[in-house]
């Protein structure tokens, strides 16, 4: 089977010496001879529209047709809609570039661009067309159907990569030390029950698992919330699946069970605990209830936490979402969510070549919302600030030790 390439190179030396028929049986015999999707594969190399190739087919197939001699002159045949109206092509980049560059006064920023609505206003601006010439002078214009692409990341603080430094430093230095270091945050709610969950898998042909047409929250089950703990120096995660809200209590109590299942055991020396989190959410740099749960953990572990806050409009750098939640989201994709225990198994069953594993459990407690903390309460946490962005560094440290 000749390349794209190849048959492009094929009809600019063959095309032009052939007359107006034979070149629709050659594009036509090369379109059969392709097999599947040989149609449109010929068309991009040669040129010439599907229905040129279709007409072609046809005469290759009928068994009386005789040809009447009768070949158009060179140029002959209807003009392209650019030759009769050669101001439709500065037009129609004007609607394009004024909708992509978002000014105000286009008519189109506002609609999407489809083939029609572009030859609408190309219509009433005077130059009269239809949406199939529109779709090819579009590809002139080099403009591609492409979806939104996710790079911009919200504000740039001056020091965003002098934070990124820092955890950075502190993450090696309590790696070097043998001390645990962890990465947390919520990952998406999900519904559970029979809803269409995005990616594929097998099934028999024709045979695809069913679920419901509509997704309305007052028909699931209920909502699961995984709150997870990746421990960077083991390539392991822990999982806790609420059912009620994430609040820094869930959050906190997540790595609690974490340290008593697996941290403890895995770090039975340990007296530092490095937490890389989000700045916002519920384990935000801001949350007062959040600064108060850690410091009932560091009472209760004997801990010091450190904890490293990602710069605002940076969370997706944290190793979490890719080393633990990029990871569960394609072990269920496709795979309706039908039950708490199918979330749970689904991420429990979460590995990858590198080694991860996942521990998951249901966590049935509930965690509500609107709780305050008072400034008297704030004030007997025993926060010290790092000396850059204290804000956004900081360690907590257990009452017991500070008092001796």
């Amino acid at each position: 089977m000749a390349t794209d390439e190849e048959l492009r190179q094929r009809y600019l030396l063959l095309l032009p010496q052939l007359d107006e028929r034979e070149r629709r049986l050659l594009i036509a015999a090369d379109a059969l001879e392709e097999g599947r999707g040989g149609i449109s594969r010929v068309a991009r190399a040669s040129g010439y529209c599907r229905a040129t190739i279709y007409h072609g087919l046809r005469e290759l197939h009928a068994e009386d047709v005789v040809a009447d001699g009768y070949i158009r002159h060179p140029g002959g045949g209807r003009k392209r809609v650019e030759a009769l109206d050669p101001m439709i092509m500065t037009a129609l980049e004007q609607l394009l570039q004024s909708a992509t560059r978002g000014d105000p006064e286009s008519t189109l920023q506002w609609s999407s661009k489809s083939c029609g609505k572009l030859a609408r206003e190309l219509t009433a601006l005077g130059h009269p067309v239809s949406p199939t010439p529109v779709r090819r002078l579009i590809k002139d214009l080099d403009f591609r159907l492409q979806s939104t692409r996710k790079v911009l990341e919200g504000g740039n603080h001056p020091d965003r990569d002098a934070q990124f430094q820092h955890i950075h430093a502190t993450v090696q230095e309590a790696l070097a030390a043998g001390e645990p270091v962890i990465s947390v945050d919520c990952k998406k709610k999900e519904l559970v029950g029979a809803f269409a969950n995005k990616g594929r898998e097998y099934h028999p042909t024709g045979q695809p698992e069913e679920v419901n047409v509509y997704d309305y929250p007052d028909t699931a089950e209920g909502k699961a919330l995984p709150y997870g703990v990746y421990d960077i120096g083991a390539n392991e995660g822990w999982v806790s699946v609420g059912v009620t809200h994430d609040t820094a209590v869930f959050a906190v109590a997540t790595i609690r069970h974490w340290w008593t299942r697996l941290g403890q055991p895995r770090y039975p020396q340990a007296t530092r605990l490095v937490i890389c989190a989000d700045g916002g959410g519920s384990n935000g740099s801001r949350c007062r209830l959040w600064k108060r749960e850690l410091q009932t953990l560091a009472d209760e572990t004997g801990l010091v936490l450190s904890v490293c806050h990602f710069s605002p409009g940076t969370s997706k750098w944290n190793k979490i979402e890719h080393r633990l939640f990029g990871q569960i989201s394609m072990n269920w994709r496709g795979k309706p969510l039908v039950s708490y225990r199918v979330v749970v198994e689904l991420i429990g069953k979460t590995t990858t070549k590198t080694g991860l594993r996942v521990h998951a459990d249901l966590d049935e407690t509930d965690y509500p919302t609107g709780i305050k903390v008072t400034d008297a309460e704030l004030a007997e946490v025993q926060l010290t600030g790092d000396a850059f962005h204290g804000e956004w560094n900081y360690t907590i440290s257990p009452h017991n030790r500070a008092a001796s």
